[in-house]
């Protein structure tokens, strides 16, 4: 072939399939070559969709015309109001716009804003992708397993200090509870962070895809306290279980009509709008009631009984992890385990999580795939291997007053547990 045919957008080169993508389809590869495979690998929600939401999507099957390209008027009504009782944030329906995924939205968003974009890392894999394509400035703050892998707000002013221009157009990507980690801010450090982002005049990605599986029920968006510069991103994927149905929000500031047109103006030249059922389906999700609320409350108990058993296993067996806040991740750091690895072969994430997946069946992402150092051992564990409908069907039979019998996990996430105890078996090989 001619290479002037054969030449690639340079932005593009070395951007390879999503890493969370890949390792499911590798686990897929493996368990049909008849390998026991712990799939921990990809963030999917393990819970059925709720049942007014599918009952939603039936009834609306026959809606085959194109919608408004920022989305349905009583969905964005919704969102709108989602984020006035959840968040105590005022948003105007005309500020909200629906995307075929929050990362569809959030690739839009780079593409419109001419900023640099910064990230503190660990950081969700496609973030520094999409910015990468785009070719958008890419800044890295990274976080400490001291700090819990969060930002601090002396971390972000130190950062800013040292760029020398106080007003730079910048965009600061916050992900909370996070991916990789189930980590989230407390109050005080939201205000103070908020607090610099206003007297720089940054605009703040606040990504609360997870917000609703902060395990106490109580997530605080930053936009509580800097709601001038803040988008809430959010969406029916995690804490829906609707990751398939592709469906994602922003939620824009009062006078952000400048960024949200052009917005509008390449989705209309993209995707043109989201599908019309999904649109309808997610008004119920949006709108909540009792049947959502108490899919939330169960799926956030599991999930926290199952984040404290793991967590559990792996301190003892000398692994550093923090219980996370919320969501359905731990962020490994098996850096005590070193020399022993090194002598297998074993010097950086990549190769650590490689050699787990063929010795044990254990498919884990490699910390260098959330932009940590190559040679720092850390990883994310997933923990999603297990029937989530069984896990809630039983969830439901224990009054709300009562935690989560011992043998719970025997019943519906012993995989999950097993894959701890051989990770950590592994790990103390000699």
């Amino acid at each position: 072939m001619n290479s002037k045919h054969a030449s690639i957008n340079l932005n593009i080169r070395g951007i390879t399939q999503s890493p969370t993508l890949a390792v499911n389809e590798l686990s897929k590869k493996l368990e049909k070559e008849g390998r026991r495979i712990y799939r921990m690998g990809l963030g999917q929600s393990p819970f059925p969709v709720p049942v007014t939401m599918v009952e939603m999507l039936r009834n609306h099957a026959h809606e085959k015309d194109y919608l408004n390209v920022r989305g349905l008027e009583s969905l964005r009504k919704a969102v709108a109001l989602f984020h006035q009782q959840k968040d105590n944030v005022l948003i105007n329906p005309d500020n909200v716009m629906i995307g075929p995924g929050s990362k569809e939205l959030m690739f839009i968003l780079q593409l419109v804003y001419y900023g640099d974009i910064i990230l503190p890392t660990p950081c969700w894999v496609s973030y520094v992708p999409q910015a990468k394509i785009i070719g958008r400035n890419i800044r890295l703050i990274q976080t400490t397993f001291e700090s819990r892998w969060k930002l601090t707000a002396s971390q972000l002013e130190d950062f800013l200090k040292s760029e020398n221009d106080m007003f730079k157009p910048r965009l600061i990507v916050l992900n909370y509870p996070s991916n990789p980690d189930g980590e989230t801010f407390g109050d005080e450090a939201l205000m103070e962070i908020a607090g610099i982002a206003r007297r720089h005049e940054m605009i703040i990605l606040s990504d609360e895809i997870y917000g609703q599986l902060n395990f106490e029920g109580k997530h605080t968006s930053i936009a509580r306290y800097y709601p001038e510069g803040t988008i809430i991103s959010s969406g029916i994927s995690k804490w829906c279980g609707a990751g398939g149905w592709r469906l994602g929000t922003f939620a824009f500031p009062a006078h952000f009509e400048w960024l949200i047109k052009p917005m509008a103006a390449v989705a209309s030249e993209t995707y043109t709008s989201v599908s019309a059922p999904v649109q309808y389906a997610a008004v119920s999700a949006f709108r909540g009631g009792i049947i959502i609320e108490r899919y939330l409350f169960n799926a956030r108990r599991i999930l926290q009984y199952i984040a404290r058993k793991c967590v559990a296993i792996l301190q003892k067996g000398g692994v550093r992890v923090h219980m996370p806040t919320g969501a359905f991740y731990l962020f490994v750091d098996c850096s005590d385990f070193r020399e022993t690895l090194e002598r297998r072969g074993i010097s950086d994430s990549a190769g650590f999580c490689r050699k787990l997946l063929e010795d044990t069946g254990i498919a884990i992402l490699p910390g260098s795939v959330f932009m940590r150092p190559a040679e720092e051992l850390s990883a994310r564990i997933s923990l999603v291997n297990f029937d989530g409908a069984k896990a809630l069907a039983m969830s439901e039979t224990i009054p709300i007053s009562e935690k989560l019998p011992d043998d719970f996990d025997r019943h519906c996430c012993s995989a999950v547990i097993e894959a701890m105890e051989r990770f950590v078996n592994w790990l103390q090989e000699s």
